[in-house]
Parts: C-alpha cells; sequence; structure tokens
C-alpha cells in the first residue's frame, strides 16, 4: 500500500516497469491501477506522466524514469518533498546521536569532554529502504554497510 507521506512515486513506478536502471530493493509488481492510484495519491505531478499512466505506454514511463536517474528531468516534486524530510530526519537523529555520545564520553563535569567518532548511524525506520537507497544514488548519503548511512564529506 502507497503511503504518500513515506514512499516514493519512483519506486510505484519502477516496480511497474519491472526492470530498474539502478538498485532499488525488490518490490511487488505494481499494476496500472495502482500506479494512477499513487500519483493522485501525490497531488500535482508531471503532466507527461499523467499521459502515459493513462494510454498505459510501458515505454513512456521507461523514458521519464531513465530521464529522473539521469537528472535530465526533476522527479515529482511529491517525491522530492519526501527526500527532503527523509534526510531531515536522519540529520537530525544524527546530531541527538553525537550529543548522546559526546555528553557520555566526557567522565566528570570539570573535564574539557571529548568528540564523538561517530560518522554513521541507522536511519529512521519509518521510510522505507527505497529512500534511503534514492539518497545515496544522488550522492546526499553514503552507504557504510549493514544498514548504516553516513553524510558524505562536506555534507
Amino acid at each position: 500500500m502507497f503511503d504518500p507521506q513515506m514512499d516514493l512515486l519512483l519506486t510505484v513506478m519502477v516496480s511497474l516497469v519491472g526492470d530498474a536502471p539502478t538498485t532499488l530493493p525488490p518490490t511487488v509488481p505494481a499494476t496500472w491501477d495502482e500506479a494512477r492510484a499513487a500519483m493522485r495519491e501525490c497531488g500535482q505531478v508531471d503532466p507527461e506522466l499523467v499521459t502515459a499512466l493513462e494510454a498505459e505506454d510501458m515505454e513512456a514511463v521507461r523514458k521519464i524514469i531513465g530521464q529522473w536517474y539521469s537528472g535530465s528531468r526533476h522527479m515529482v516534486e511529491h517525491d522530492r518533498a519526501v527526500l527532503k524530510r527523509a534526510l531531515k530526519a536522519y540529520r537530525k537523529r544524527l546530531k541527538v546521536t553525537l550529543l548522546d555520545a559526546e555528553s557520555s564520553l566526557g567522565g566528570g563535569p570539570m573535564s574539557g569532554g571529548r568528540t564523538s567518532t561517530i560518522v554513521g548511524i541507522t536511519p529512521p525506520h519509518r521510510y522505507p529502504r527505497a529512500v534511503w537507497d534514492e539518497l545515496v544514488r544522488q550522492g546526499r548519503l553514503r552507504d557504510s554497510k549493514h544498514g548504516m548511512y553516513e553524510l558524505p564529506p562536506g555534507g
């Protein structure tokens, strides 16, 4: 079931097409009706995508997905908003984790304290893995393996 607050429309479109241009986690193939329903839940989307879904034109949907991945076409506003919220949640969790670690490293109240060496954390579970994988693909996060992600240098 598509959750418009947490899921990417991109994931639904890729599962409709069946062959992702990148490595997204395997999903159950979507039907045309499910893709149209997800698109309606997202609100305002690309008119060309609407036309392709209404005509059930697989090649047009593949072309749009390819353009999203190459960066020659902006992702739909809904997906950009989900990615932005997810990255903000990640940064907030990282900050809290760092503060927690630094507050317990220093020892006594008169010590200078120490800085934490934590660079990666497990992201918030309320967002699906496809969101984190898309942020990695865009270069906004780095995959540290074993479900851990870190900010890229300068991020």
